[in-house]
């Protein structure tokens, strides 16, 4: 049997290591257009802050490969894939067949149609080689404008203070992380983030970038003039749907797949932050590596289903703990515990929805975490306990 895994971020892999368990005789294929093997593209923040180098994201190395019989292609981007004669060509003329096929592309950085987007200084996040960039031009360049107040935006503005920068953030919503945190935990983490030496520019929108070659400065809606020497665009992710879109599947938020991450094409199999599932997109690690693990055990013969993953996102910033999970009922709609404490940078919130834990926000002391993870992905009833939970005692869980 030949495999073939385009991609090798954490669902490419995961499923080749997943095949590899239930077919040791197997050929497996992962073919990269990065230079790098498997790495940890949560820890880029730690790269740009000098915490770490590119040797210390590489999660495995060549060793693992060897050990599991797995061929890797590097620097191989996938121009087509022939799914009526089961091959793939790569830009060396070569055309690789496969018995089995899966598709984990991921994203790309999304990037508005701002005017002066093009000019130098400009930067996503996403790979090695983006932070590679980001790194040089800030040796120098130490006025960062990130555009996005989301948790990548926030964590890269962390890093680079780190080494120096002045960072200023922009914001479209009023609030930041308005996916993660409701207004009142929002505030909280607002105030705790100036006091570390950030700017914020909240409820605005950028109208152009402004410069020459090189950018100078960012025009915001209502006239406000930032200057700046860098600028860095983290306003979400979209789908790497380019080779999916060759094959003549039609796409939504992501590539669908039914619960075997299989696509509507035979033996054509996706995963990752390309697709969607019962018309859900989820653009984050654990459901990445969840949807690899499942493709994978079914690519090989097995038979494995994926039920969705529990939204959940952790942020860590100069000793600032924060996950949110679930249904953070950010309009206060629904029923709610809360504990908090302005003075000590503390918000804690359980959301609750038909007598059970819905969503939550533990924002400067994640204590009773997985308890309160546990109990919203069992749905567990509260009914009896609820009084203990509203003295955010999280044993009864």
């Amino acid at each position: 049997m030949k495999y073939i895994i385009i991609g090798n971020g954490v669902a490419g892999t995961t499923a080749a290591a997943n095949i590899r368990k239930i077919d040791p005789e197997g050929e497996i294929t992962i073919v990269s257009d990065e230079a790098y093997p498997f790495y940890s593209r949560i820890r880029l923040i730690d790269y740009l802050a000098g915490e770490t180098d590119e040797k210390g994201l590489v999660i495995y190395k060549d060793a693992w490969y060897e050990k599991n019989n797995i061929r890797l292609l590097l620097n191989t981007p996938v121009s087509e894939i022939d799914k009526d004669v089961k091959e793939i060509a790569v830009p060396s003329g070569q055309r690789l067949k496969y018995d089995k096929l899966l598709i984990a592309t991921g994203g790309v950085s999304f990037i508005p149609p701002l005017p002066g987007s093009d000019k130098k200084g400009i930067f996503t996040l996403r790979t090695i080689k983006d932070a590679g960039g980001i790194k040089n031009h800030t040796e120098q360049a130490k006025k960062v404008i990130l555009i996005g107040g989301g948790i990548l935006g926030i964590e890269v503005g962390n890093s680079l203070r780190k080494v120096g920068c002045s960072v200023s953030i922009i914001e479209f919503f009023p609030r930041l992380l308005p996916r993660q945190m409701d207004k009142e935990g929002s505030e909280i983490l607002t105030s705790q983030l100036v006091g570390m030496g950030f700017r914020f520019y909240l409820g605005a929108q950028t109208k152009e970038i402004s410069g020459d070659d090189t950018v100078k400065s960012v025009r915001l809606e209502d006239g406000t003039i930032i200057d700046c020497d860098t600028v860095i665009i983290s306003a979400g992710v979209r789908p790497n749907a380019e080779l999916v879109y060759k094959l003549g599947i039609k796409c939504n938020k992501g590539l669908p797949v039914n619960d075997r991450m299989e696509t509507e094409i035979r033996d054509i199999y996706a995963a990752g932050d390309l697709i969607e599932h019962r018309n859900l997109y989820y653009g984050i690690w654990p459901a990445a590596e969840k949807q690899g693990e499942v493709a994978g055990i079914n690519m090989a013969g097995g038979n494995a289903g994926y039920e969705g993953t529990t939204p959940s996102n952790a942020l860590k910033i100069a000793g600032i703990d924060l996950i949110a999970a679930g249904d953070i009922d950010a309009d206060s709609k629904l029923e709610s515990i809360i504990q908090k404490d302005k003075e000590k940078f503390l918000y804690k919130k359980l959301v609750i929805k038909n007598n059970a834990i819905a969503g939550c926000i533990l924002y400067g002391d994640i204590s009773g975490w997985k308890k309160i993870k546990k109990a919203i992905d069992e749905r567990k009833d509260i009914t009896s306990i609820k009084n203990n939970l509203k003295k955010w005692d999280m044993e009864v869980l």
